[in-house]
């Protein structure tokens, strides 16, 4: 049974600001771009993170710790690029803090998304679903994508509020989590290789430090957001704080370069294809009645 409210709806989860814009930049583009309608949910301010830019680094936890307030605005700078009005922090800004990488001692602290109890932080999510009341759902793996303690809460909190709202008549359709086919990462790696020091960054990455890679064989979806790609390239260059942006490369706080790729993929894991056997889907909304 179809929604009451009009057109096609996608809501992403997401832990930090800039991973949207990593991931499905390009996606969220070209959807917004098509009038569908894009909401955001993003779990933390990112308070965590470490600040690449010198003029910014006294936002630094360990300086003044205004990092997530910086990364507020960041983020709406980003979704301007993008298109995309809907967007909003899980259970409001600053409700629960960045955790940290795994095995830190920010893991533990009281009010870290990582230790917040999931029913909870779930129910604000199933509040966003019942509002936004999207088909398709977009967010991280088991893994979170490379084992981020904010990110697999994220995957945690998105699964189970689709859970809490799977009996509403309108209930998410898709689900599709974030993933790379190993083949084209490795090809991308391959390219930034032959370009050499053109990257402009002291080192390159290896196809291992990217976030979500699969077996081609696991991936579901390609969508390939043509012109589109430059607004993934803006919306990523507004998250300053965290990331460089040179050309076609782009790199995070360990400044190794690493592909920017225009063409993003998923994993289909609730829900019917919409592509015919064997071949992967090239619209999130496909099979979907809006």
């Amino acid at each position: 049974m179809s929604s009451t409210l009009p057109g096609r709806r996608m809501l992403l989860v997401h832990a930090h600001p800039d991973d949207e814009s990593i991931n499905n930049g390009a996606t969220m583009a070209r959807y917004a771009g098509e009038g569908a309608h894009v909401a955001l949910v993003t779990c933390t301010l990112g308070e965590e993170g470490e600040v690449i830019p010198p003029e910014l680094a006294h936002l630094a936890p360990d300086r003044e710790d205004r990092l997530g307030e910086h990364r507020i605005g960041e983020l709406a700078a980003a979704m301007r690029e993008l298109g995309v009005s809907d967007h909003r922090f899980l259970g409001g800004p600053g409700r629960y803090r960045d955790s940290g990488m795994m095995g830190v001692p920010q893991n533990d602290a009281p009010g870290c998304f990582w230790q917040a109890d999931l029913d909870e932080a779930a129910g604000y999510l199933a509040d966003v679903i019942r509002e936004v009341r999207p088909q398709v759902l977009v967010t991280y793996d088991e893994n979170g994508g490379y084992g981020h303690p904010d990110h697999i809460q994220a995957h945690r909190v998105a699964m189970r509020a689709v859970e809490l709202t799977a009996d509403e008549p309108w209930a998410v359709r898709k689900v599709y989590w974030n993933c790379m086919p190993r083949s084209l990462v490795q090809a991308g790696f391959d390219q930034l290789h032959a370009a050499g020091k053109e990257s402009g960054f002291p080192g390159i990455a290896s196809a291992e430090d990217v976030p979500g890679v699969v077996d081609d064989a696991l991936v579901t979806a390609e969508i390939d957001a043509g012109p589109y790609a430059g607004a993934k390239t803006a919306a990523m260059k507004a998250h300053a704080s965290q990331i460089a942006v040179d050309g076609p490369f782009f790199a995070l706080s360990n400044e190794l370069a690493q592909p920017l790729f225009g063409t993003e993929h998923y994993r289909l894991v609730r829900g019917a294809s919409g592509a015919p056997a064997g071949e992967w889907e090239t619209d999130l909304f496909a099979g979907v009645d809006a």
